[in-house]
């Protein structure tokens, strides 16, 4: 069975930092992409980062490019978000998904396995 277990929310100020972590269980953890999504109160999910199956390519919304960083490691079939410079409009919450091998995207429909999510608030 195909686990992915967020972790690493929380509150936090304007400007502070977190980091997630998405652990994956139930497949060859280096035959997947893993993107992370976010979903705010009243708008719709969407694609923030992914790593390559390979983990050699990354991608980064304009939104939170250079201020989050993806990373993975292989040896604890593990994925990370971390997230500096945080601001109010990230508050959402956070979800990680598998999707197959190719998929350098973080585009909603190409992802076949989801996590429950993590809950970031930013406050101001």
């Amino acid at each position: 069975e195909v686990q992915l277990v967020e972790s690493g929310g929380g509150l936090v100020q304007a400007g502070g930092s977190l980091r997630l972590s998405c652990a994956a269980s139930g497949f060859t953890f280096g035959d997947r992409t893993i993107g992370w999504f976010r979903q705010a109160p009243g708008k719709e999910r969407e694609g923030v980062s992914c790593i390559s199956s390979s983990r050699a390519t990354t991608y980064y919304a304009d939104s939170v490019k250079g201020r989050f960083t993806i990373s993975s490691d292989n040896a604890k079939n593990t994925v990370y978000l971390q997230m500096n410079s945080l601001k109010p409009e990230d508050t959402a919450v956070y979800y990680c998904a598998a999707a197959q091998s190719g998929v350098v995207v973080p585009i909603l429909e190409w992802y076949d396995d989801w996590g429950q999510g993590t809950q970031v608030t930013v406050s101001s």
